[in-house]
């Protein structure tokens, strides 16, 4: 398969991106991060709006002349150590283009400094502002990558457990779904995410929690009753278990899912817009979500005692 010059060069600046992840030290990176965003470009003729979702700091994206009632809730990844960072801000910004959408891309809580379940709540926080702007549960999508493809699954259960109303659709890229897993030993080496980078954001996010809640580790949850799913790995990449066994776990419990494995490619590869790869992705994803605003509302299901 011909490899592009974009992936060529791309790929020449990952190991070092693998390298400094678990060793800068996370107030520095996050400082970087907060420099990035502050002078982040979008795409052309989509406005930045900094805003308070019920106390958590988010930013709209909104293309012009989206409609107000409908939204994609974006939850970032960044190890649950990290916060929203440029590239998800670009990503977005291409994402809203797409769908005709407004995204609601919130900056949760950090571990270590906040553990579980802050992340979680923040999530939760900011789908139900948007309820409260009056935007129906089922013209809502969410989607998220890494950790947050881990805080777009647990939010749904969550949502379902406590019987309110689900999102349309979910998507998930490259998600980490089983902290409770020894990640030291991948079956493949990431070009981009390492097993130290891994056992770090790991730690600092589970603390002294049990990691087989389902609401840390969604694959040890009962799926039943969640909205469709499309899930997205790289064949490449650490994490490429994490999204077979979550895909089994929904396909036993019915839910509608999808899984996506990218041929010889790494950890979100969707944050390198210039990577084909990338974009084919974006599209697809941004197809699905779309496909599914507006549909009929789900009742939630109780996995205790199904109705």
């Amino acid at each position: 398969m011909t490899i592009s010059s974009a992936e060529r060069q791309i790929r020449a600046a990952l190991p070092l991106i693998r390298f400094m992840q678990p060793r800068l030290p996370l107030p520095i990176a996050n400082w970087l991060i907060q420099q990035g965003v502050a002078h982040v470009r979008l795409e052309p003729g989509v406005i930045q709006q900094p805003v308070s979702a019920n106390n958590v700091p988010c930013h709209w994206l909104i293309p012009q002349n989206s409609p107000a009632n409908r939204a994609l809730l974006y939850l970032h990844g960044g190890g649950f150590v990290f916060g929203l960072s440029p590239q998800h801000l670009q990503m977005g910004a291409w994402l809203a283009q797409k769908m005709h959408t407004r995204i609601l891309m919130a900056d949760y809580r950090l571990a270590p400094d906040a553990p579980f379940p802050a992340a979680l709540d923040d999530s939760t926080a900011a789908y139900h502002w948007l309820l409260q702007q009056g935007i129906p549960a089922q013209n809502i999508v969410v989607a998220g990558d890494s950790a947050g493809g881990n805080l777009t699954l647990t939010l749904l259960l969550k949502l379902r457990d406590s019987g309110e109303p689900l999102p349309a659709a979910a998507a998930c890229l490259s998600p980490v779904t089983d902290l409770s897993r020894d990640h030291a030993h991948p079956e493949h080496r990431d070009p981009l995410l390492s097993p130290r980078a891994m056992q770090l954001y790991t730690r600092s996010y589970v603390g002294n929690h049990d990691a087989r809640d389902p609401w840390i580790s969604p694959v040890f949850g009962d799926l039943r009753g969640l909205p469709p799913l499309l899930i997205y790995a790289g064949e490449d990449e650490i994490l490429r278990a994490d999204a077979l066994q979550i895909t089994e776990v929904a396909q036993a419990a019915g839910v509608d899912v999808r899984l996506e494995i990218a041929p010889r490619l790494w950890h979100v590869w969707q944050l390198f817009l210039e990577l084909p790869q990338a974009r084919q992705s974006l599209e697809d994803i941004a197809q699905f979500l779309s496909s599914h605003i507006g549909g009929r509302q789900k009742n939630p299901v109780n996995p205790v005692n199904p109705v």
